[in-house]
């Protein structure tokens, strides 16, 4: 794993890249609701997925400095828009980085960060080959729905009721391949004993079967 930091506009954002050896492609994080690269749960993902020869990008989508304005208010963390612009901004260094320039482009979303890896995929067609949302707010891509052509997979837990209507209401807007996946008993974080693993397996599949060679 290597440190890195993002050019974003006027912004930089730091993050940690792993590629694998004989990568098949890069799986890029989009965080959301307050969390960022250190969330435990999206590292133990990033690790599955490393595990099964996808490199993955964990980055803040935030500024240490809006991640504090964040802490105290929540401004930014349903700012779709600002988010989804920070995970172009990201797609676009990996397409001109050597290491990571070749490699196809999935994206996994986490919370309020499923909407804004919608918007960016829409915005992004021929870029971004796979989605993955893990008790995800893909309601929040709004018009940006329709026009998603990557293959998406929308995670959600058994237990995650009001979620669970908003990902089936998403999905029913959406002309792309598109999968609920709902894990019996896991609640919105998916603490439960073996919920992450389940995750982690769909989303490794899912990234395999659509953006691997």
């Amino acid at each position: 794993m290597s440190e890195i930091c993002l050019p974003a506009g006027r912004s930089t954002l730091d993050g940690n890249l792993t590629i694998v050896d004989r990568a098949s492609a890069l799986v890029l994080f989009a965080h959301g609701s307050g969390s960022s690269r250190h969330s435990r749960r999206n590292q133990f993902v990033a690790r599955t997925l490393n595990d099964t020869g996808l490199a993955t990008l964990l980055f803040d989508l935030l500024t240490p400095e809006e991640e504090l304005v964040d802490t105290r208010t929540a401004k930014f963390r349903f700012d779709i828009d600002l988010l989804a612009k920070r995970l172009v901004h990201a797609t676009t260094w990996a397409k001109q980085q050597q290491q990571t320039r070749d490699l196809r482009i999935g994206y996994f979303g986490s919370s309020t960060g499923g909407g804004a890896a919608l918007v960016a995929a829409a915005q992004l067609s021929n870029d971004v080959g796979a989605v993955v949302s893990r008790g995800g707010r893909p309601d929040l891509a709004g018009a940006a729905l329709p026009k998603v052509q990557a293959p998406t997979l929308l995670i959600v837990g058994g237990q995650d009721d009001i979620v669970i209507e908003l990902n089936e209401q998403a999905r029913n807007q959406m002309r792309c391949k598109v999968k609920v996946e709902i894990i019996p008993g896991a609640t919105h974080l998916f603490e439960e004993p073996g919920a992450l693993e389940q995750v982690a397996k769909l989303a490794s599949d899912w990234f395999i079967n659509h953006i691997a060679h």
